[in-house]
């Protein structure tokens, strides 16, 4: 049963949690389980994205910054990220992408794959350029990728100039990670993590990995 205290004026939480219930089973089967543990997570989440100011500034949370998701492996963040997208309208939808996957897009295309995941696009009908949502799944778990003998954090150099984005155009990333602040900042330097404390409002996952 949901307890009372998780309400708002902008979405039942309720209805949201039993629809999560549907589209995970529909997306990834029917073992999927929406977990009570993680309801105020949940509730959070759902928070920043219907844009409820009371609940947003009741949980520090700014709804100019992305989210990122941090816990154990498998507990659920990388698979919440990619239900959420069903409760925005389609201009605000993103892609969930792998870290490890555009470290292996880099080998093979180079730095023109750092513009790629960094640059906004045209919207469509209209001669203006929009800021395009991107969440970075499983940071930190990227190699560090040498392209024609020139090494680069390719992940480090796309967070860096999504952050000059943010800043000038409001563009929003989000991302999850395995990792605690400190290994964030050993892997990629504490000029990067510094531009997160500013890109990410922090959501922290305690429970364990959920996978069978």
């Amino acid at each position: 049963m949901q307890p009372k205290n998780y309400s708002s004026n902008k979405f039942q939480f309720a209805r949201c949690i039993d629809f999560l219930q549907k589209a995970g089973q529909s997306e990834f089967g029917n073992h999927f389980k929406v977990y009570p543990a993680d309801y105020e997570i949940i509730f959070k989440i759902l928070a920043y994205f219907f844009e409820d100011e009371k609940l947003c500034e009741q949980y520090k949370l700014s709804i100019r910054k992305g989210l990122l998701l941090t816990g154990p492996v498998g507990c659920g963040k990388t698979t919440l990220m990619m239900l959420f997208r069903h409760f925005l309208h389609t201009v605000h939808k993103y892609p969930v992408k792998s870290t490890r996957e555009i470290s292996y897009e880099f080998l093979d295309h180079g730095f023109s794959i750092i513009n790629k995941y960094s640059k906004a696009h045209f919207q469509r009908y209209q001669v203006q350029m929009v800021p395009r949502t991107l969440c970075l799944d499983d940071l930190g778990l990227e190699s560090t990728i040498k392209h024609f003998g020139n090494e680069t954090n390719t992940i480090a150099e796309i967070l860096l100039n999504r952050y000059s984005l943010f800043t000038n155009r409001g563009m929003i990333t989000h991302a999850t990670t395995n990792l605690n602040p400190d290994e964030l900042e050993n892997l990629y330097g504490n000029r990067v993590r510094s531009r997160m404390r500013e890109m990410f409002n922090l959501i922290a996952f305690s429970s364990q990995d959920k996978r069978s």
